[in-house]
């Protein structure tokens, strides 16, 4: 570990302590000896020479900065690039709500300890009844930051419930993850279409 120098001040206030302290003994004493001046100072961050400003003119575009919902908006980009492994029509017509799914979780205010056990178990319980098309509604998120201390991601379930339903034991009965139609709860909700027994 690099020992940090002292500055002047700080010297002067130790050389200030250790003639009023006694030391314990002739040992200790050893270690309250002035230590030798410091080197010649290095740079400090303020002396240090700054990289140039790139110029630019008023009304320029900025770079755009990742949005609060960018983690959201990411999953659902993710899962509409997913290959598609069932029926090209079957799709379509899922996609466009015509298809009226078989039973349906609604995930609203679960934490995510409580939200995966009882995904599981649904996903599973309709595989095993045969079914074939369920709805997952796990909300848009919140529509703002949180102003507490700690910041909070936006849409937690809705970015988790797609990462949960691509493991184990899940990804063996689910055969397509599609974001549901707005008469279906839209970007608040997903289309689980189940693989057959």
């Amino acid at each position: 570990m690099r020992r940090r120098r002292l500055s002047a001040e700080d010297r002067d206030l130790w050389r200030r302590y250790t003639r009023s302290a006694d030391p314990l003994d002739e040992a200790r004493r050893d270690l309250h000896r002035e230590a030798p001046p410091p080197e010649a100072a290095k740079p400090t961050a303020a002396t240090a020479p700054r990289r140039p400003v790139q110029p630019f003119e008023l009304g320029q575009k900025a770079k755009a900065r990742a949005s609060a919902h960018s983690l959201a908006s990411s999953i659902t980009d993710q899962v509409a690039q997913t290959p598609l492994r069932m029926d090209a029509r079957v799709h379509k017509r899922m996609k466009a709500g015509k298809l009226r799914p078989e039973g349906k979780l609604d995930l609203h205010g679960l934490t995510l300890a409580q939200a995966q056990p009882e995904l599981a178990r649904f996903v599973m319980s309709a595989h095993a009844s045969g079914k074939r098309l369920v709805l997952v509604v796990t909300g848009k998120g919140k529509s703002k930051p949180s102003d507490t201390v700690m910041p909070n991601r936006l849409g937690v379930l809705k970015h988790q419930v797609p990462v949960w339903l691509g493991m184990a034991p899940l990804s063996s009965v689910v055969l397509q993850i599609t974001e549901a139609s707005r008469g279906h709860g839209g970007s608040g909700a997903y289309y689980v279409y189940l693989r057959r027994r």
